[in-house]
């Protein structure tokens, strides 16, 4: 693990409640010291308690943002995360092309933590093709892999394994399939690369607060490949803190329903 201080471009849409998307990504980034950097895919209205409108930002000013924060800074790695259009995603994946060497980590957001559908039917097809063969690695939820594979959503295990696995087959280095979905205490997720599966595992934490945390897990990941660590000791450093700031969510008070997570809890002491 390198002590310089990486640089990373989130990919992403706005969340003016701070709690998900390019806001959330930013704190992630910056929890885990490295510099953040954004470029915007949409404007969303929404707070803790749902999404009440997308704007979207035209296709071709992603990709220049994208050029610009390529023409003139070291990019050590990426984060995808709601990109909304199929038009989007050709975009993005155009924007990238001449930077195959950079990580990047695609967080397929396509459902909002209080229900909203953030991704149109036909963007998850222009996503499959056009972005997953960029990724390093993907980070779906069940639902999201689900869709990704056009199969029912993942009940078990097995399921699990077997559409971490599926994944590849799409184009992607690796895929970490969250387990949140699934019933009981435990909260485990998946990485499938194609050396094999190793599963992490994880306590189901008690609370509302849950607002953004696949952003942040992704962000936090991308940090961490950043900083030059290997996938697998990424993903448990990635997934670890993610769990604390669950855990410490309950000292913030934001909102009036999906809470935010603390994305500062190993940064912020108790008085200011």
């Amino acid at each position: 693990m390198t002590d310089a201080i990486p640089n990373i471009l989130s990919i992403a849409g706005s969340d003016p409640s701070g709690g998900a998307g390019i806001q959330a990504d930013l704190k992630a980034i910056s929890a885990q010291r490295a510099y953040g950097m954004a470029a915007l895919t949409a404007l969303t209205a929404q707070n803790t308690q749902g999404v009440s409108g997308v704007h979207l930002v035209p296709p071709d000013f992603v990709a220049n943002q994208i050029h610009d924060v390529f023409a003139d800074i070291n990019v050590h790695a990426v984060k995808i995360g709601m990109i909304a259009s199929g038009d989007i995603a050709r975009a993005v994946a155009y924007a990238l092309k001449d930077h195959a060497d950079v990580p990047v980590v695609l967080d397929p957001v396509m459902v909002a933590k209080g229900g909203a559908r953030l991704l149109d039917e036909d963007a998850v097809g222009a996503l499959r093709s056009a972005l997953l063969p960029h990724a390093t690695i993907i980070t779906p939820n069940l639902p999201e892999a689900a869709a990704l594979l056009d199969v029912s959503v993942a009940a078990n295990r097995q399921d699990m394994e077997e559409q971490a696995v599926a994944l590849l087959d799409h184009g992607p280095g690796a895929a970490l399939v969250k387990g949140g979905h699934l019933t009981g205490e435990d909260c485990s997720d998946l990485l499938a690369t194609r050396d094999g599966v190793t599963w992490f595992e994880g306590e189901r934490i008690a609370t509302p607060n849950t607002h953004g945390t696949g952003c942040t897990l992704s962000s936090a990941l991308a940090a961490q490949i950043g900083h030059g660590r290997p996938l697998t000791e990424a993903v448990a450093a990635a997934k670890a803190y993610v769990a604390t700031a669950i855990a410490q969510s309950n000292l913030l008070s934001v909102g009036h329903g999906h809470g935010p997570t603390h994305h500062f809890h190993n940064l912020w002491s108790a008085q200011p």
